[in-house]
């Protein structure tokens, strides 16, 4: 059986969003499981010495229109956050304990619900009152959800996670691993689907 596809993403991504609407189908049209990576990119941006794009002098401006136009041309709803980039700590932690107490699937439900509420809906993922009630709508306590992702276990698996995709070779977000054949950003997509129809490019 074909190894499953690892996907790399960071809460924050807008590009990490328009990703996560299309790696599923894609995976199966090619018969193949996806592995969803909830990740951090401040700490991997100290690797790296990278930094948040908004903060990027003329590159910044560029990507704000680019967001918008990826969103249209892909017909996926999209509205700017108003506060934008912001911390995921939490939103990973929880994905993070929803797959190990609830399972992947009811992890990946959870981390599409995040994402459609903070780049669709403009709700701010950092708030416990907002990761709560995504839980709650997809029947996971949210009490217990924050409890969970706040224990010192999840902080410690998100923290070797984040340093086992950086020892592969991961920078950013979306992050995607075929067979150890990496991809960088959501307009690889093409590409990805080339090497998974072809098993190369």
């Amino acid at each position: 059986m074909s190894k499953p596809i690892d996907f790399y993403f960071d809460f924050s991504s807008p590009y990490g969003y328009f990703a996560s609407t299309r790696i599923d189908q894609l995976a199966e049209r090619y018969g193949r499981a996806v592995k969803w990576h909830p990740l951090l990119l401040g700490v991997i941006f100290k690797t790296t010495g990278g930094a948040p794009l908004p903060a990027v002098p003329l590159k910044g401006d560029y990507a704000f229109r680019d967001f918008e136009r990826t969103a249209r041309f892909h017909d996926i709803p999209y509205a700017r956050p108003e506060l934008f980039p912001l911390p995921t700590q939490l939103a990973a932690r929880a994905m993070l304990w929803i797959e190990q107490s609830q399972g992947e699937a009811k992890a990946v439900e959870f981390a599409k619900a995040v994402y459609r509420a903070y780049f669709a809906d403009g709700k701010k993922i950092i708030d416990p009152d907002v990761i709560g009630p995504l839980a709650s709508a997809i029947g996971i306590d949210a009490g217990a959800l924050v409890d969970g992702a706040n224990g010192a276990d999840i902080k410690e698996r998100l923290r070797v996670d984040i340093e086992a995709a950086v020892a592969r070779g991961v920078f950013g977000s979306p992050f995607v691993i075929v067979d150890d054949e990496p991809f960088w950003g959501f307009d690889r997509f093409d590409q990805v689907e080339a090497y998974l129809k072809n098993g190369k490019i």
